[in-house]
């Protein structure tokens, strides 16, 4: 009898120290592009509500390369981002590939002479300090890209065993955490409108890595093995150039893949790429935001020469395009760059790229109020984050409002860092990690 109750006793401690360490964990975890479920909401963070250069900065750390639109993600005590460094060795005039064809096509830059080394970063978290930094490959770009960003303009992901990196036209990488590559997959080389350059991060469901291939040439959705890198499924899309991240949401018991797309956004089944349903005649061209799901709802928006939302069913079945599985609609000040963040029943998402904030009832599309001016921003490039029963809307200059998250835009503090930001913000705890274009802040209260 002794022995049962002392292997009772044994039992019960091990279930409260695995409780803890899983509480620890699920605190300390932003593990994708837009944190847990890819909402943008830290559920148990409490991050300051003012600082500067001054005040409230645990560490700042100088950023190199040409990566500065990877956002960072976090595990434990670690933080991880993507980037691409120029180096001084220089590839063949004008380099061409079968995808490219060297010539600028638009707005975006020319294809670049020198090779640039693509690399995984790994950091400290508690000092900002670098763990490790791996090179991917060497290679020069067979495309320039916008002057807003870099040539990693993809967001890491991480389930706490294996790191997955997109590269695009450069391929998928998966490490161990520690920095050893485990495998590697060539995708094919991008062809982007404009010659923008590339973007839009992975996401993870189950056992598989979901990477979308929107561009100029054959689009496709592809689903690998985490752990191999082997293709699970793969199916083309009718498509041209997005930079948006596939959504992974559970409904049912079912994993879905929801993909925003100018022609139709598209629901996949995620274990084989099954359609289970789709939505045309909505969206506008170049789509960057991702979507957000809550209330049993799914939000698309895009916001490039035209405006659209759409809040669709999530237990749609078949082609709903123009029923009643579009809950509401609204066709005015939707975001071109930022996603948008739901927060309880409030939906926040901007006009274009530029600091015009509005709120919308997500349950009935009814707006709280619409195009806030945020005067001291320049732009908006980065998605908003909530924690705390607070919204925080970092812009382009290096300025970030927080507002409190009413019906009302009510502005708690207007912060000011010396760094340009369109990385959007991780927040883990009470701590809450900005990566500028030249620095990266780990924002904390400091005595």
């Amino acid at each position: 009898m002794l022995q049962i109750k002392r292997s009772l006793s044994l039992l019960i401690f091990l279930f409260f120290i695995m409780f803890f360490v899983f509480t620890f964990l699920a605190e300390n975890e932003w593990p994708i592009w837009r944190g847990p479920g890819m909402l943008g909401i830290s559920a148990e963070g409490n991050p300051p509500v003012t600082w500067s250069e001054t005040e409230n900065i645990k560490w700042k750390v100088r950023v190199e390369g040409d990566g500065s639109n990877s956002s960072p993600i976090v595990w434990g005590d670690r933080i991880f981002f993507q980037t691409a460094v120029k180096t001084d060795k220089e590839g063949p005039v004008g380099a061409e590939t079968a995808a490219g064809g060297g010539r600028r096509r638009g707005p975006g830059g020319q294809p670049p002479r020198n090779l640039y080394r693509f690399t995984m970063v790994c950091l400290d978290r508690t000092s900002g300090k670098t763990i490790w930094e791996k090179t991917v490959c060497q290679a020069q770009p067979h495309e320039g890209h916008h002057g807003d960003h870099g040539f990693v303009s993809f967001t890491p992901a991480t389930d706490g065993k294996l790191l997955w990196g997109n590269y695009g036209s450069q391929g998928v990488y998966c490490f161990d955490l520690d920095g050893h590559l485990k495998w590697s997959r060539d995708l094919g080389k991008m062809r982007i409108r404009a010659g923008f350059g590339e973007g839009g991060s992975l996401a993870l469901s189950g056992d598989l890595v979901i990477v979308l291939q929107d561009h100029e040439g054959d689009s496709f959705i592809v689903a690998l093995k985490k752990d191999t890198g082997e293709v699970v499924w793969k199916k083309d899309r009718d498509e041209k150039t997005s930079w948006t991240t596939p959504l992974v949401v559970e409904v049912g018991g079912r994993s879905q893949v929801i993909v925003t797309g100018h022609n139709r956004t598209v629901c996949y089944e995620a274990t084989s790429g099954e359609v289970i349903w789709e939505c045309g005649g909505g969206q506008t061209q170049n789509v960057v935001p991702t979507p957000v799901t809550g209330l049993g709802m799914v939000f698309c928006t895009s916001g490039f020469r035209g405006a659209k939302m759409q809040a669709i069913k999530l237990d749609s079945r078949g082609d709903v395009t123009g029923t009643d599985a579009v809950a509401w609609e609204a066709d005015d000040g939707t975001p071109y760059v930022p996603s948008p963040l739901l927060y309880g029943d409030k939906l926040y998402f901007f006009s274009g790229f530029r600091p015009q904030l509005s709120c919308y009832n997500a349950k009935t599309g009814r707006p709280y109020y619409t195009k806030h001016e945020l005067g001291e921003m320049s732009g908006v490039y980065a998605s908003p984050a909530g924690a705390a029963g607070r919204v925080y809307i970092v812009g382009r200059n290096g300025v970030t409002y927080v507002l409190k998250n009413t019906e009302t835009p009510e502005v708690l503090a207007i912060n000011k860092l010396d760094d340009e930001i369109d990385c959007s913000p991780a927040i883990i705890g009470d701590e809450m990690y900005l990566k500028g274009k030249r620095y990266f802040y780990c924002i904390a209260e400091t005595k």
